[in-house]
Formats: structure tokens, sequence, C-alpha cells
């Protein structure tokens, strides 16, 4: 059974989502601000945390900050505030994805099990990618660049692979986001620009100049042929 840790400081949006999460099969354990929401991930290893950003303590992008030193664990972000800003912090500080309250719980569980069965898919289906300089092992979940292991958080290992499973194909924001998620979601396109640019920063010799992660104008992105 997967275990979920939910973390936010209203105990009604708590309640909720641990009952939707109970239902649709997770073991559920709850913090309700930033240092509980460390201690309860190095504790109870959870296998994805659902985690508020108005927290008090510690606010839920620092504690995404911390969690990131030490962790890859798929952290799905809530928020009231419905600023882009706010969005592109979130994803570029290492967030799996990001949904604005109000927000339907029955999304946020179909959210939390389309990226926990990316993992469990890349396991079951054991491949070595291997595309320019890169070396993709989807059974480790680990990524090298000539040699260098690179550490990836779920969603950036999942949209790399992707990528890297078709060389010079062209994806648009809208085809990159359905893959991701495996489901029909009104979502947030610039979270793939923000998710390109951590792979940038992570992958590229130079980010400025990529070599891997290719944008094409007015259309989307594109993995490097040869």
């Amino acid at each position: 059974m997967k275990t979920i840790l939910v973390v936010d400081d209203e105990m009604k949006i708590t309640r909720l989502l641990r009952d939707y999460l109970q239902q649709a099969g997770f073991r559920v354990i709850t913090a309700a601000d930033g240092p509980a929401a460390l201690a309860a991930a190095r504790s109870a290893r959870p296998d994805m945390i659902v985690l508020d950003l108005g927290l008090p303590g510690i606010d839920g992008l620092d504690v995404t900050r911390m969690l990131r030193k030490s962790s890859d664990v798929p952290i799905i972000m809530l928020t009231a505030r419905a600023e882009e800003a706010d969005r592109i912090v979130g994803l570029e500080l290492g967030a799996d994805d990001y949904l604005v309250k109000p927000f339907s719980p029955k999304e946020l569980v179909a959210r939390v099990r389309a990226v926990l069965r990316r993992v469990d898919a890349s396991v079951e289906a054991p491949e070595v990618v291997r595309a320019g300089g890169l070396e993709i092992d989807t059974t480790k979940r680990t990524v090298t660049v000539a040699g260098r292991r690179v550490e990836l958080t779920p969603t950036e290992f999942d949209l790399l692979l992707h990528f890297a499973r078709s060389p010079g194909r062209v994806y648009t924001r809208a085809q990159l986001l359905d893959a991701l998620h495996g489901v029909a979601f009104e979502s947030y396109e610039r979270a793939i620009d923000a998710h390109v640019k951590n792979l940038r920063r992570k992958l590229e010799p130079d980010p400025s100049h990529p070599q891997y992660l290719l944008t094409v104008y007015g259309v989307g992105y594109k993995y490097a042929e040869g």
C-alpha cells in the first residue's frame, strides 16, 4: 500500500483529502506545519507528499527546497495563491504538480495515481535509453550525462525519458502535459517550461545554449537528434 503524506494547516482540508485518498486505497499520514512535514517525510518515507504552500513555521516552498536536498519524493503542491509567479517558483524548486484551491479532491486523487503509475511503470518495464551523451535507466530511475550522475525529480525523469525516446520529434506543451499526467486535465502549460528549465540546469553544460532539450519557437520542445 502506497503512503501519502498530506500537509495542510486547515484541518477541514486535511480530513477531506485523507478520506478521499484512503477510499482510493492509500495509507495517509498528516502534518499541519513545515517542521512536522519534514519530520514525517524523514521518518515515514512516504511515496508522495501533498503539500500546501501557506504553512506556519516553515512554508511549503521552503519545505520543498529542504526536501529536494536529499529526496526525490514526488510532491504535489496546493495553494490558495493563483499568481503565476508562485506556481513557477514551486515547480522550479522541484514540485511535480500543482493545484490551486479550491480544487476537486477527485482530481487530486487522479493526479496522485498518475504520478505513482509512471514511477511503477518504469520499474515493471526495465529499459536503458541512450540518446546523445545521456543514459537513462528506467529500472533504477537514474540518469547519467557523459558518465556524471544527475539527480532528477520523478516528473523531470519522466519528461526527459519521453523526449529521449523520440529524438527530433517536436512536442507541444499540451502533448507533454498529457504524456505526464496520462489523463485529460485542464492544466497549466507553463509548468512544462519550468520543468524544462530545471532539466537544462541539471543536464546542459551551458543551459543558455542547450544541446539536448531544444526550443521550437511557436510550437514547443524537442530532444536533439544525434
